[in-house]
């Protein structure tokens, strides 16, 4: 189990992201324009640069659901490799078996 302060800290992390990511992705599309004045590029750079960084999707990590584990994630499941071998052992994944040979 992972520590409880990473979990949350990336929960926050989540949070914090959800409420800027209209106003990152807008000052963001403004910058990436090519008629806008330099001068204009210039303050939503300054703008987007004193957002908080913790608003910025790059900062999120891939946890596991059960464990919270940050390695040997699987997306499609959202799991851990190792969560989900023992809930796959146990039949409790739907269509998927524990293979044995």
């Amino acid at each position: 189990m992972a520590k409880i302060s990473a979990i949350e800290k990336n929960k926050r992390r989540v949070f914090i992201s959800n409420l800027f990511k209209k106003k990152r992705q807008e000052l963001k599309d403004l910058i990436q324009n090519k008629n806008t004045s330099q001068e204009e590029r210039f303050k939503a750079v300054v703008k987007l640069a004193s957002m908080p960084r913790n608003g910025s999707k790059t900062r999120i990590r891939n946890r596991c659901e059960i464990s919270g584990r940050p390695r040997g994630y699987y997306r499609r499941v959202a799991m851990s490799r190792i969560a989900l071998r023992t809930l796959a052992s146990k039949g409790q994944i739907p269509g998927m078996t524990k293979a044995s040979w």
